[in-house]
């Protein structure tokens, strides 16, 4: 869940992590082959590091971050979690934590880019973090952030702080 909100990464792109695509010096991710054919880099927290960190020593992963557990001979089974894998994680830990809506993989995804633009990420910087090649499918999280500027408010009130400074 912290590399699908933390990275705004595809639930695709998550089961698709391998271990030679954490550069934790860099604190960077590299996202290999995602929808598009494209490649792209995204910033890792050192929050995710260390618990990155933590996972590997318990669970010694070989080649993919999230391994899963199918019968490697079983068709159509490559060693990578499922995507239905990470749905179950996502909507059991949401339900753990007192969560009553339906949550799913993507919603993470969402909340990171929005959270980015309310943070005063510019939308270019945004495009490229999700990996979209036209910005008009980056606008969309235009429509549900609050930036600062945009919340409603009472042009009286600039009036009256400019009041308040000294010397007006």
């Amino acid at each position: 869940m912290g590399l699908l909100y933390g990275c705004g990464l595809r639930c695709a792109e998550v089961r698709s992590l391998e271990l030679k695509h954490l550069d934790f010096d860099r604190k960077l991710l590299h996202i290999v082959q995602s929808k598009g054919n494209k490649d792209r880099y995204v910033p890792l927290s050192k929050h995710l590091i260390r618990g990155i960190r933590k996972y590997i020593c318990l669970e010694h992963p070989k080649k993919y971050l999230f391994e899963g557990t199918g019968n490697p001979e079983g068709r159509g089974f490559d060693g990578r979690y499922s995507q239905k894998g990470v749905q179950w994680a996502v909507k059991t830990v949401a339900k753990q934590v007192g969560i009553l809506k339906e949550v799913h993989t993507h919603m993470l995804r969402h909340s990171y880019a929005t959270h980015l633009l309310e943070d005063g990420v510019n939308i270019v910087a945004l495009q490229k973090l999700l990996g979209h090649s036209n910005i008009e499918s980056t606008m969309v999280y235009l429509h549900v952030c609050q930036l600062p500027q945009n919340l409603p408010h009472s042009p009286l009130d600039k009036v009256f702080e400019q009041c308040a400074q000294p010397g007006k």
